[in-house]
């Protein structure tokens, strides 16, 4: 069967083929009832647009390139499917690269992406993203770890940990542990302050009991259960009552650190993570974690590449509110 092409579609509507290309094109010169007359004939015959041929007349290719650092951490795996999902709304497909967190990595990546003539990039930077030179005239946006210098979106990282703090606090926590993220990352060194900005604002009556107690952790599972083990390893009495952990794998990791010491959640312990990943819902007892809005950050990005919402303006980023979302982990402490 020989493939059917847009003379055959223009010849059965009785339009040229420029009309049927602005159709699919949703040109606003096209009237409702031709659109539709169009339309429903290229469903019947079935004909499918070659994407490269209509690339190359309107130079534009549909395609939004996205570097993230893994693809194995379920935060950038939901980022990436609320990206796809953001930009099909527009007509728009994804391609999908990793850089490993490496910037050499990364500046392969994104010159792959340039050589695909991909519409734009979203990026979220290898810590040392600094070093690279990015190309000239292609849209970036900036997602997640916001870096000096550029413009970015990400979720509230530091006011998002503060609010997850205080929920502790208002449960009577006095000795709340912190497990941060690795100490070059500038979206864990956000949360760290929103950490310390939680022990500030703590009322005269409701001062921690002790400095501190901080762990830095890398972002996985099994970091998170050698900081809560660190933070645990001390007389009752001076261990925290509660953890929050900078990201869920880590508080998924610390929950276990607490099983294996034979020390009960929640009620000898409180652990909170950071993220809302999927898996938070499944842990048993359910994990109580501070959620990042992934899906409107995603959105956003996608918006503002296609030039549908105003870019952020330089070293000042578009961020996105979290929310507590109360699980199983935390319940006020027991007396000493």
């Amino acid at each position: 069967m020989s493939k059917v092409g847009i003379r055959e579609v223009a010849t059965l509507a009785g339009v040229s083929t420029g009309t049927v290309s602005r159709v699919l094109n949703d040109h606003p010169s096209v009237t409702k009832e031709l659109r539709a007359r169009v339309t429903g004939i290229i469903k019947d015959l079935g004909y499918m647009p070659d994407p490269s041929a209509r690339s190359m007349r309107s130079k534009v290719s549909r395609l939004i390139g996205i570097v993230i650092p893994d693809l194995t951490n379920p935060f950038f795996s939901e980022l990436v499917q609320s990206a796809e999902q953001a930009a099909a709304n527009h007509g728009y497909n994804i391609i999908v690269m990793t850089s490993l967190d490496h910037a050499a990595k990364e500046a392969d990546r994104i010159r792959q992406l340039t050589s695909r003539k991909v519409d734009g990039i979203i990026l979220v930077p290898s810590n040392d993203f600094h070093t690279i030179k990015l190309p000239k005239g292609l849209p970036i946006v900036v997602v997640d770890r916001l870096m000096p210098g550029y413009s970015g979106i990400a979720a509230d990282h530091r006011n998002g940990v503060r609010l997850g703090v205080e929920h502790l606090v208002k449960l009577g926590h006095r000795r709340i542990g912190f497990i941060s993220g690795p100490g070059h990352s500038v979206p864990a060194n956000d949360r760290l302050m929103g950490y310390l900005d939680a022990l500030e604002q703590m009322d005269g009556g409701a001062k921690m009991a002790g400095p501190p107690l901080i762990a830095e952790a890398a972002f996985d599972y099994e970091s998170g259960r050698s900081a809560g083990n660190y933070l645990l390893a001390r007389a009752r009495n001076e261990r925290p009552t509660a953890i929050f952990a900078s990201s869920d794998q880590q508080a998924i990791g610390c929950m276990r650190a607490a099983h294996d010491l034979g020390i009960p959640i929640p009620a000898a312990l409180s652990i909170m993570g950071f993220d809302g990943i999927p898996l938070a819902s499944m842990t048993t007892p359910r994990l109580t974690t501070v959620k990042q809005p992934i899906q409107d950050v995603a959105a956003a990005a996608v918006a503002v590449l296609l030039n549908k919402q105003t870019a952020p303006e330089l070293d000042n980023p578009i961020l996105f509110a979290c929310e507590v979302l109360n699980g199983e982990t935390t319940a006020p402490p027991q007396p000493d």
